[in-house]
């Protein structure tokens, strides 16, 4: 999937009035992501993403090396984390992570969402909704 589809599909799906504020859901998203899941699964997520997209995965795995690994938090940490980088509120910032995994779910391949939802608690998979 391009760069261009994937932020356009977030926008409709989260009902996002621009396309900036797309890109900056997808980015609150996936960053926290990436201090969530391990930094290799992280990197084997970002190698199938759009580059521009893949990047706000990398930008923060790479901090996570540097550091203690993945982090522990539950899933009000994950949504006020988001809604922090989103400038949204926690009700905002649910909506729009569904809608960001659901374009994961699509633009990825092979059993690599799968891998990164085993890898999150179960109150945050079950945010994020189980997949395709």
């Amino acid at each position: 999937m391009r760069h261009d589809a994937f932020i356009g599909q977030v926008q409709a799906r989260a009902r996002l009035d621009s396309r900036g504020a797309a890109e900056e859901a997808t980015r609150a998203t996936l960053e926290t992501l990436a201090e969530r899941v391990d930094p290799g699964l992280g990197d084997d997520l970002a190698a199938q993403l759009p580059r521009g997209i893949g990047e706000n995965v990398r930008r923060m795995t790479r901090q996570t090396e540097q550091g203690p690994g993945a982090e522990a938090f539950d899933a009000p940490e994950f949504l006020s984390r988001v809604a922090q980088r989103a400038h949204s509120d926690e009700p905002q910032a649910s909506h729009s992570t569904r809608a960001v995994f659901e374009v994961l779910d699509e633009a990825t391949t092979g059993e690599i969402m799968d891998r990164v939802r085993q890898a999150l608690p179960r109150d945050v998979r079950e945010l994020v909704g189980s997949g395709a």
